[in-house]
């Protein structure tokens, strides 16, 4: 298992090597209204960029569109050159304002937009000038928070790592997809997994079939999300966990980012399902980068247990991901058996926390104890068992069944 993180250079000190290094022309650091203008600025730069899936232009532009987002983006320019964009949004957290990545907690695996020419973390911004700058464009904002930053994404050092003040809670999963699927089946328990294959397709035989489907119309992304939507809604109730996607802003952000999607001449945003019987039995949204597939969230129907969809179309994903020469599939934020099953990268992510004044510091004293207080709880297998039966019963759910 490839533990990535545990000793990232976002939270220790560059040992890339003995010799001195010239120290990198000074930064400027700019925060602008995320306007037309400023958005389109966003788009070119992001063309020869690296970013995360959450961070690409498709993805801010349909939040904003959906949420009416009080959105930022700030740009760090070396010798007059930009070298590093931020697109923020600005929100309330009680009586306080925090600055956050686009797209809240739906925002996983963060990797601010880096030009290709500065990939290296030595050309992030500097805290002194970033605070600087941020107060003087906005005074309303408390906190800088950004959280659930990859340390490293497709080989390229995160440019904020300088700027980690902890460790995410949460560990993400990944697989390896050197050699192609036949590899990674062999080094994932391939027997096993091709038996349990062969026991489900006999069971979609009897229920009347299975059909994949991929979302290329909108009249299909509105079909798939809106099953998606009811399913995942009533798994979520069952085991006393509050709903994500209930607001009618996120859905309505959800069908706007898989449908613009489809206008790109290679979707950044694919929805993917399989039909059992003729009706939907599970769902995973994905977002795919030039070397890694991401599954964003997915669900299935209980309808017949038996038949595991929800593992069905994982497996069917990850067959996807290596026919299109990816090197990674990520399953993103979260540990559960299923994806361990899988699993051979572990990345622990980290968190960035700007006070920009005292308010702004106590809240991030506050993030800080409880985010060291939820990764306690998930470190225990005891109590992560016993907090997760309390919530099934909160939920309503037989704790026997959670």
């Amino acid at each position: 298992m490839v533990d990535i993180g545990a000793a990232s250079p976002a939270l220790a000190a560059d040992r890339r090597d003995g010799r001195a290094h010239a120290m990198p022309e000074a930064a400027t650091v700019d925060v602008a209204a995320a306007d037309e203008a400023a958005l389109r600025d966003y788009e070119e730069f992001c063309r020869d960029a690296v970013h995360g899936p959450c961070q690409h232009p498709v993805w801010v532009r349909a939040w904003i569109a959906a949420t009416g987002a009080d959105a930022v983006i700030v740009t760090l320019a070396r010798g007059g050159r930009p070298v590093v964009k931020l697109a923020l949004e600005v929100v309330a957290k009680g009586p306080l304002r925090i600055a956050r990545f686009i797209g809240g907690n739906h925002a996983n695996g963060n990797f601010a937009a880096l030009a290709r020419s500065a990939a290296t973390h030595a050309a992030g911004p500097d805290r002194a000038a970033l605070t600087a700058a941020l107060r003087k464009a906005r005074p309303d904002i408390d906190l800088v928070f950004l959280s659930r930053q990859n340390p490293r994404f497709e080989g390229v050092d995160n440019p904020l790592a300088g700027l980690a003040a902890m460790q995410s809670p949460n560990i993400s999963l990944a697989i390896d997809l050197a050699g192609g699927f036949a590899a990674v089946l062999e080094r994932h328990n391939a027997a096993r997994k091709r038996k349990k294959l062969k026991y489900q397709l006999n069971r979609f035989k009897q229920a009347g079939g299975y059909t994949l489907i991929e979302a290329t119309t909108p009249a299909e992304v509105e079909r798939i999300l809106e099953t998606f939507f009811a399913l995942k809604g009533a798994s979520l109730r069952s085991k006393g966990i509050a709903d994500a996607f209930a607001d009618e802003e996120i859905r309505a952000f959800f069908r706007g980012l898989f449908r613009d999607a489809l206008r790109e001449s290679d979707p950044p945003f694919l929805l993917h399902a399989v039909e059992v019987g003729g009706e939907i039995a599970a769902i995973n949204g994905l977002s795919v980068t030039r070397e890694t597939v991401v599954c964003e969230f997915g669900t299935y129907s209980n309808a017949d247990p038996r038949t595991s969809p929800g593992y069905f179309m994982d497996y069917t994903n990850i067959e996807w991901a290596c026919g299109r020469g990816k090197a990674i599939y990520d399953f993103s934020v979260g540990d559960e058996e299923y994806k361990r099953s899988w699993c051979d990268i572990e990345t622990w992510q980290f968190e960035t926390l700007l006070p920009l004044g005292a308010r702004g510091g106590a809240l991030a004293l506050y993030e800080r104890a409880r985010a060291a207080a939820v990764h306690a709880l998930k470190s225990s297998p005891m109590l992560w068992a016993l907090a997760k039966r309390l919530r099934a019963r909160v939920g309503g759910k037989n704790p026997a069944d959670a």
